[in-house]
């Protein structure tokens, strides 16, 4: 899915890096994102083709949500959907949701669904359950086989620049399972391909699809894992994006509340571990998507009672992002065995622009790391693609700096990471252990794959603030080695 949100038109706040050409610089209000919206419009190639673009900012372009009426003032005919840069929040016009079949009956039981009140619907879908209802099938038209591999090979491009061999898909399954697994197959499973990848269920989805026999259907994809293709665990999620600031918080709550709302995917805590238990059971390690403190509580709460039903050891419960969180909530969590896996791209793009919705200390104090190590927690990084464009370096020069892209400012420096090396373990050594294959990849060791990357300098040697100017000179995987100039061309 990632693949498809950052290779499509984009409304991005910050510049969006191109792998091919001229990075996006960024499009800075709500009306300039409107009016470039004005302009994919009017280059449709025909009436009754959906124009999709991702990225537009809730946050940062202030401002009221879009709404259907918002984007019937653009064009009422042409079907418009506007993804956000979260991913989490769908806004569609009324030619979208006519075309995709959005019924007021639906609108009505799907949680985080707006509607008008006459019961139809504003043309709003905020969070997951709400967003799958009206994103879902216009992925669908744009997964074709021949599209689908396109926009990997785009993707594949943007990870080989910032010397990934290896990516990790925490989706897998969400938009079309059959899709999706021809799609990797091709892509990732060939002799001559230049990352492997580590798909992780998407749990809704496969219990929606297999029902009781959800379990049984990963575990038979788990015993399909080879070399390239990799498959371990199993995906839920607690409250929804931190990027458009939908996750749940505890007291204070939101300054502005009257504009933003936490959202939990569940009707109940009892569902939510419902929802987990027979997989627990059975053994897997869970990831569960976790951003506020509200989030990160009932997740806390949720392994607790997993815990103390049926004890388990080296269990990598793992928090996907723990965005916002306290030290009481680190202590709960190393008591419990889980680990984090955490966004740096919440201080560095968001910290800024968070300080007036949940207050200067709490932004500043997002993706929380040099805790959470002084406690033993086991800490990787990621980038959540394309909520930040792939790139290892750049997320090590965020952990030791926290320096705010916007400000310039440093945001929580006790919570910076002290040892260069340090940092880059979590973006290696513990990123593989976090996805539960550390026993293949993730160092240089006899027995594991050699996969490595080329630099033009050493990390550890280079003043901390340049290290996201490092150039990435080539990646090796498998034995195929592929210099980064190679990747700039779409016929790579």
């Amino acid at each position: 899915m990632g693949s498809v949100a950052i290779s499509l038109p984009p409304l991005t706040y910050f510049p969006l890096r191109n792998p091919y050409g001229a990075d996006f610089p960024g499009v800075k209000t709500r009306d300039g994102a409107m009016e470039l919206l004005r302009k994919y419009v009017k280059a449709a190639q025909s009436p009754d083709q959906t124009i999709m673009t991702w990225g537009y900012d809730v946050v940062a372009m202030g401002g009221d949500l879009p709404t259907r009426a918002d984007l019937d003032a653009i064009s009422k005919t042409q079907p418009i959907i506007v993804w956000d840069a979260s991913e989490h929040y769908v806004f569609a016009n009324s030619a979208a949701i006519q075309k995709y079949g959005i019924t007021d009956d639906l609108v009505a039981k799907t949680i985080g669904a707006g509607k008008n009140p006459d019961g139809s619907s504003n043309g709003q879908f905020l969070g997951t359950e709400a967003a799958k209802i009206i994103v879902l099938k216009p992925l669908s038209e744009i997964l074709t086989p021949q599209e689908g591999l396109k926009r990997l090979r785009y993707l594949g491009a943007l990870m080989q620049q910032a010397g990934i061999t290896t990516t990790g898909d925490l989706f897998f399954g969400g938009v079309n399972l059959q899709l999706e697994t021809m799609l990797t197959r091709q892509y990732f499973g060939q002799a001559n391909s230049i990352a492997r990848i580590v798909h992780v269920a998407d749990g809704v989805t496969f219990s929606g699809l297999y029902g009781n026999n959800a379990i049984d259907e990963a575990l038979k994809l788990r015993a399909s894992s080879n070399e390239r293709i990799m498959f371990n665990g199993v995906k839920f999620y607690a409250d929804d994006a931190f990027v458009s600031l939908g996750m749940e918080l505890q007291y204070p709550g939101y300054i502005n509340d009257d504009r933003f709302k936490g959202l939990f995917m569940f009707n109940s805590k009892d569902e939510f571990v419902g929802a987990m238990r027979p997989w627990w059971n059975k053994g897997f390690q869970i990831h569960v998507h976790s951003n506020g403190s509200g989030g990160n509580q009932i997740t806390l709460d949720a392994l607790a009672a997993l815990q103390a039903e049926t004890p388990r050891f080296d269990h990598r419960f793992t928090f996907e992002h723990f965005g916002i969180s306290s030290t009481a909530h680190g202590r709960q969590l190393k008591e419990l065995g889980a680990l984090v896996s955490t966004n740096p791209y919440y201080v560095a793009e968001r910290a800024d622009l968070n300080a007036d919705q949940i207050g200067t200390d709490r932004a500043s104090l997002a993706a929380r790391m040099a805790t959470l190590l002084k406690q033993n927690v086991v800490v990787s990084l990621h980038s959540d693609t394309p909520v930040g464009v792939p790139s290892p370096l750049y997320e090590v020069w965020t952990a030791v700096n926290r320096i705010g892209e916007l400000s310039g400012k440093t945001h929580a420096p006790a919570e910076r990471v002290r040892d260069v090396e340090r940092a880059m373990r979590m973006v290696t050594i513990d990123a593989a252990y976090t996805l539960g294959v550390n026993d293949r990849i993730g160092s240089i060791e006899a027995g594991k794959y050699a996969d490595f990357v080329v630099l033009d300098k050493d990390p550890q040697e280079v003043g901390r603030k340049t290290i996201k100017d490092i150039k990435v000179i080539a990646t090796i995987t498998a034995g195929r080695a592929m210099l980064t100039s190679q990747t700039r061309n779409p016929n790579w």
